[in-house]
């Protein structure tokens, strides 16, 4: 990610706090909506459920400018989805569903720089954690 990819995720995401609620019901409905094998894999009262993933995007998002420093963070976290039963197919479901989320909440705020922005953010991390969690790269879990 360049400097002005991560000043352009930041950015944004000031946007999406005020209206963190509302973007994490957006979210969960739509991967339950385009993925709905994965609702067993979540509670039924999803409140916790979304607070967690607003703080979690949150960290990452304040920590894309040092992104060693979240680096840590990432492998645990896609150490336990594994226990979750996530998989590596699932994460560019849930890329699709955070971006489609992050275009409703962002409205005129999501140009093409932005969506480009996020979308290397979302695949530097994604990319990440599943190295983490089964030993390669997106590229190979995908085949």
């Amino acid at each position: 990610m360049t400097p002005e990819q991560v000043s352009l995720v930041q950015r944004s995401f000031s946007k999406v706090v005020p209206i963190a609620d509302q973007a994490a019901v957006l979210f969960y409905d739509r991967l339950f909506e385009i993925a709905p094998q994965v609702k067993a894999m979540f509670p039924a009262d999803m409140a916790e459920q979304r607070k967690k993933l607003m703080a979690t995007l949150a960290v990452v998002v304040n920590g894309l400018s040092n992104l060693e420093s979240i680096l840590p963070a990432a492998s645990a976290l896609a150490q336990r989805h594994v226990a979750y039963g996530a998989k590596a197919e699932h994460y560019p479901v849930v890329g699709s569903a955070l971006l489609w989320t992050l275009e409703k909440g962002l409205g005129e705020g999501w140009t093409a720089d932005v969506a480009s922005a996020w979308t290397a953010a979302y695949a530097t991390l994604s990319g990440f954690m599943i190295e983490q969690a089964y030993g390669r790269p997106q590229e190979e879990a995908a085949e």
